[in-house]
């Protein structure tokens, strides 16, 4: 694989490294060799799937770049922190999911340079969907190695007409401010409601128009750092919906973030 310079050949380099992650989960999906361990509780799990995957993707950047900066889920900081380009990898995001059977489960990469992301990568192996943007060039999904389709944000302005998806934070037993109180304000008022487990999967069906709208309190950059072009590029906003819960996210059109921001916050 050739090392690309260009934030068209970074993306490209990001889909090859996702398909090859995404190769590692499949070859242990539903499998009995995960290795499965818990890390910040019970409830918060990590698979051979994800350490692997991560280190080959950090390993091809650090072989490509060794001058670019790497956020990783399962090892953090690595490689040139400070660089101005800083990939932000969550190498299976939905490892619950994953460790389950369950079919939806993504790799998210993106790039960011003098940090602003301008290359966004999610892929759901299982599911043969491929999302792509790079910064002012929109965003397309890609099925099954076919012709890339332009991405377009869902046009529904009623929260009533609306499907929506969030998700619970790690510390949900603990914490009680922990989205259920949200749940409960808006379910009475939209069409309907998923909770798919992969907020970088939500996001990549936000920028598709599969959802009209997201939020999800308590994530982390890795999480969303890729969705959040996607839906961007689509022609959708993302918000932060509070500072002081990590990553606390709205995503939709402008006219439906602001409905679903009377009811959840």
């Amino acid at each position: 694989m050739e090392c690309p310079h260009d934030f068209e050949s970074f993306r490209d380099f990001a889909v090859q490294l996702a398909k090859e992650a995404g190769a590692i989960h499949l070859t242990y999906f539903r499998g009995s060799d995960l290795s499965l361990r818990t890390k910040s509780n019970l409830y918060d799990v990590v698979t051979r799937a994800d350490r692997e995957s991560e280190e080959y993707i950090a390993r091809r950047i650090a072989e490509c770049y060794p001058a670019h900066a790497l956020l990783g889920e399962e090892s953090g900081e690595r490689g040139t922190v400070g660089s101005d380009y800083r990939w932000v990898v969550d190498p299976l995001d939905g490892t619950t999911n994953y460790s389950q059977g369950l079919p939806v489960f993504t790799v998210s990469i993106a790039l960011q340079y003098g940090g602003e992301t301008v290359v966004g990568v999610v892929y759901a192996p299982y599911l043969g969907e491929l999302f792509t943007a790079v910064r002012g060039g929109g965003a397309f999904l890609t099925l099954h190695d076919g012709e890339p389709q332009r991405l377009h944000v869902s046009a529904k302005t009623m929260l009533a007409e609306s499907v929506l998806a969030t998700g619970f934070p790690y510390d949900k037993d603990i914490d009680p401010d922990n989205n259920c109180d949200n749940v409960a304000r808006i379910v009475p008022h939209v069409r309907d409601l998923r909770r798919y487990g992969s907020a970088a999967y939500d996001l990549a069906c936000v920028a598709s128009g599969w959802l009209d709208g997201f939020w999800e309190l308590a994530l982390h950059e890795w999480d969303v750092c890729a969705g959040i072009l996607l839906v961007e590029e689509s022609g959708g906003r993302v918000e932060r919906l509070r500072p002081d819960r990590g990553w606390s996210i709205v995503a939709g059109n402008t006219t439906l973030i602001a409905a679903m921001r009377e009811k959840v916050r």
